[in-house]
């Protein structure tokens, strides 16, 4: 019998642990679900004969190592943080690892000794890193077959509630981890426009948001996501002279979050005495820069931000709550962990809501061997959850992995080493069992002129 480890039984959880359970039963395997809150844990098992859950500190690596030495494969969903240690322990331990996280230097560096050890790390095979890479690289072989070159590469990732399930002002809910949310583009961006790399530091990230047609949805805004540059190699488009990928958000989501941001809310650095005990008109307080007598806080605010007090972004900032006599309550000791309590509570997904998910890919291509005209080709995937059932993030996040797992564990992927998505072992298979599930991009070519 092959034993699967799940590391983190979050939000994104959920439809990834259900499928394996599954898988499961058809292939004689075990799986365990590890997580610092054992109830939880125990919920996303659900009593199933062939699962059980247990109770993990992400920082007792005594522990980990334990219960990898047990397990086959490793399934890694725990915070970034913990990326390389887990995934050190699992090629020292001979266990294949699948994240859904992004692959970091460090990871990477493992590649060597992983192949040496005929394990597999397998990372970014989630919804955005994961579906993103593998639906791009599927178009970008198809084009370079037919003799095309890719002269402008943008892609666009998504987590949003449904156009029908925006019940809140800021027209969003918390589907995956909160901290990544309210942590979102702290080291920056970067990215490459007619040839000239942008850098953005963290604060103007979202001030430097556009809109984006989505097919079948709309106008929806774009800011940069990380570091565009690094996958103009791992997609083999060093000549590409645009390449940009972002996140979309409803119109209106970037510039309420980049005074946000300008304000120091999301700091995970300093600890604040006695935040338990303090207000968060308090909270607030401390972040700016002098007291003006006779001004109310909300005043002060919109006067230290530049904007306008009666505004639209002074609205949001008031629904939020950030003005209020509202006592914090036990939550951290940093506002950032004050931020994700709060967004955690604000933004929800009601029972009767859905989430929506989108993947958009626009590639400007020429033939430069040929007389056909330039075209554009746009490739847009949308998928919704179910109201009271299984996110469209959790589905979207969870199905790639499940289905990575069973290539690795029935010996369909034979590749070794530390890897990303991007290969056609590995994405071809991937993308016909979503495919199969429903989840599948419609592609267009728009033809331009030369």
């Amino acid at each position: 019998m092959k034993h699967i480890l799940v590391l983190g039984a979050g939000q994104s959880s959920p439809f990834l642990i259900h499928h394996l359970l599954q898988l499961a039963e058809r292939h004689d395997w075990f799986v365990t679900v590890g997580d610092r809150d054992a109830e939880l844990a125990a919920q996303r098992v659900n009593k199933h004969a062939r699962g059980q859950a247990v109770a993990v500190d992400a920082n007792d690596i005594s522990l980990l190592a334990t219960l990898i030495k047990k397990a086959n494969l490793v399934v890694n969903l725990l915070a970034p943080a913990f990326q390389h240690q887990i995934a050190i322990e699992c090629v020292d331990l001979r266990a294949h690892m699948v994240s859904a996280s992004y692959r970091d230097r460090n990871v990477r560096e493992l590649n060597g000794e992983a192949q040496r050890k005929g394990v597999l790390i397998l990372n970014e095979v989630g919804l955005d890193p994961g579906i993103d890479h593998m639906s791009a690289m599927k178009v970008i072989d198809q084009i370079r077959s037919r003799g095309g070159r890719i002269t402008s590469f943008v892609s666009y990732g998504s987590g949003v509630p449904a156009p029908d399930s925006c019940s809140n002002p800021l027209r969003y809910a918390i589907t995956w981890n909160p901290r990544n949310v309210v942590m979102s583009s702290e080291h920056g961006a970067q990215y490459m426009i007619s040839g000239k790399i942008k850098i953005v530091p963290y604060p103007d990230v979202f001030a430097r948001s556009w809109p984006v047609q989505v097919d079948g949805i709309g106008t929806m805004e774009a800011y940069p996501n990380r570091d565009s540059l690094s996958y103009r190699e791992l997609y083999g488009l060093e000549h590409t002279q645009q390449m940009v990928r972002g996140t979309l958000r409803y119109p209106g989501w970037s510039e309420t979050w980049c005074q946000i941001v300008r304000l120091g809310l999301p700091n995970e650095t300093l600890r604040i005495p006695h935040l338990a005990e303090r207000t968060w008109a308090e909270l607030v307080e401390m972040f700016l820069p002098r007291t003006v007598a006779g001004a109310t806080i909300e005043e002060r605010v919109a006067f230290h931000l530049k904007i306008s007090p009666t505004g639209k972004i002074m609205d949001n900032l008031r629904w939020l709550g950030l003005f209020s006599d509202e006592v914090v309550g036990p939550v951290g000791e940093t506002m950032a962990e004050a931020m994700i309590a709060l967004l955690s509570r604000k933004l929800v997904l009601h029972p009767q809501e859905r989430d929506m998910v989108v993947i958009q890919h626009e590639m400007e291509v020429e033939y430069p061997d040929s007389d056909a005209p330039k075209e554009k080709h746009i490739s847009t995937m949308i998928a919704y959850g179910e109201p009271g059932g299984f996110t469209a993030m959790s589905r979207t996040v969870g199905l790639p992995a499940a289905l990575a797992v069973e290539l690795i564990l029935t010996g369909a992927l034979p590749l070794t080493g530390s890897q990303i998505p991007t290969h056609p072992a590995i994405y071809t298979p991937i993308l016909a069992g979503l495919e199969q599930a429903g989840l599948a991009c419609a592609d267009r070519v728009i033809p331009l002129k030369r």
